[in-house]
């Protein structure tokens, strides 16, 4: 493979890494598309394209860094602490809280009320 194509490549994984946290963090749109579907349609590029370059390049799934992008965003928001769960999990187009914070632990490796509960010295 040429340097050209390896800029290429690595300039398509920044666009598909944008798009989703531009995404993640204006999740207020509702979900009209699959995140596979919307990707493809903003890049002009097959779906199993991008996923292939974006595993290569990462060492991870496109899918896995959705949901730590979505799981930063939750972090975000518990934090600011104007949302509860419920809230959340809506806004970020979860399908049950249930699912959020199951996520939220396969991630963190912490519930949410553990990773919103002060740590004592």
């Amino acid at each position: 493979m040429t340097l050209d194509q390896l800029n290429k490549q690595a300039l398509l994984v920044d666009q598909v890494k944008l798009l989703i946290t531009a995404f993640v963090d204006d999740s207020s749109e509702p979900l009209s598309l699959k995140h596979s579907a919307h990707l493809s349609k903003a890049l002009a590029y097959n779906y199993t394209y991008l996923s292939t370059i974006f595993s290569a390049s990462e060492g991870s799934t496109i899918e896995q860094f959705i949901i730590t992008q979505k799981i930063d965003r939750v972090k975000q928001l518990l934090n600011n602490g104007d949302l509860n769960l419920t809230e959340i999990a809506y806004l970020l187009h979860y399908s049950s809280v249930a699912h959020l914070c199951n996520q939220f632990k396969k991630v963190t490796g912490l519930t949410s009320k553990q990773y919103k509960a002060p740590a004592i010295p």
